[in-house]
């Protein structure tokens, strides 16, 4: 088949357009490169069946393909903060333009949404029902509210024009490529910790997050795009929970880094908890993650030690 990955030069659509060139589909990789990188996608330029156009979805494009995964959006606090009013026309426009494309030439598209759409969640963990606790005004807000309205403008297209649509949640990914400068817990802790920098937690480290894999992340990606007759919402996430503190211990423990935990304030609206129910991709899709949080770890420490040599 024919598939465009918006935001393919990214962290997790890198891995996507790898996965998606050994499964024999030709990929057309579409980033504007604001967080995307082109030493994520370097590797692929050469395959014939590779092709890389620098684009915003913002401003519409005409192509023919036969699958769209809309994965472009800034991910990252840090990011999609500093120009919130492009974060919300990203996930607003961008998803418009996308859907219309998948109208016109009748493309399956799947949309990259979050777990930031459940907010600060008041139930846990969050199963596809729970209609979030999100602060439509908060600083957060502009990703936050940008992917709530991309589902529901996915739900109105499938529902109005019969638009072959797929929805996932995406809870907290790491692994290699993630960008060194995302301002995540993950990038942050690691590269602290092999810099012998202090390892800032945020509050008093007793939030939880769930960190799931990028490999099965994408692997479970591509069997929703896969699975017929069920559209979603999906999670997909690892359901282990751990804190944060416990998660910066972890970090200084595998790169045997003297780096020390130091406190700061929480920032505003960060959730206190974080932990997919993923009952409905295991019963729809039979997946679930695979990669233990060690071994991920381990892969994603020796990538930022080669990144800093």
């Amino acid at each position: 088949m024919r598939v465009l990955v918006t935001g393919g030069a990214g962290f997790i659509g890198s891995h996507l357009c790898e996965r998606l060139l050994s499964d024999g589909h030709e990929v057309i990789c579409l980033d504007n490169f604001f967080t995307g990188s082109k030493q994520n996608i370097s590797h692929l330029l050469d395959n014939r069946n590779f092709e890389l156009i620098r684009h915003d979805i913002i401003q519409p494009i005409l192509l023919e393909v036969d699958r769209i995964y809309n994965l472009a959006c800034p991910a990252s606090p840090v990011h999609y903060q500093y120009n919130p009013v492009k974060t919300v026309k990203t996930s607003v426009m961008g998803t418009i333009n996308m859907l219309g494309m998948a109208k016109r030439v009748r493309a399956r598209i799947l949309q990259a949404s979050t777990s930031e759409v459940y907010g600060d969640p008041q139930v846990h963990p969050q199963t596809e029902e729970y209609w979030g606790n999100v602060n439509p005004i908060g600083i957060r807000s502009c990703y936050d509210e940008g992917k709530r309205v991309a589902e529901t403008l996915m739900m109105d297209y499938h529902r109005q024009n019969g638009v072959d649509i797929r929805l996932v949640r995406i809870f907290n990914t790491y692994g290699p490529r993630m960008a060194e400068n995302d301002g995540r817990v993950v990038s942050n802790f690691i590269i602290q910790a092999l810099k012998g920098e202090d390892i800032t937690v945020y509050g008093d480290g007793s939030q939880t997050r769930s960190f799931c894999y990028v490999d099965d992340l994408v692997n479970g990606l591509v069997a929703m795009m896969n699975r017929d007759s069920f559209i979603g919402p999906v999670n997909l996430g690892n359901p282990a929970e751990t804190s944060i503190l416990e998660f910066a211990e972890r970090i200084i423990s595998l790169t045997g880094s003297r780096s020390r935990v130091v406190f700061k304030p929480l920032p505003a609206d960060d959730p206190k908890q974080r932990q997919p129910d993923i009952t409905l991709a295991g019963e729809k899709l039979g997946w679930k993650p695979s990669v233990p949080l060690e071994d991920g770890l381990k892969n994603t420490i020796a990538y930022f030690s080669g990144r800093m040599k």
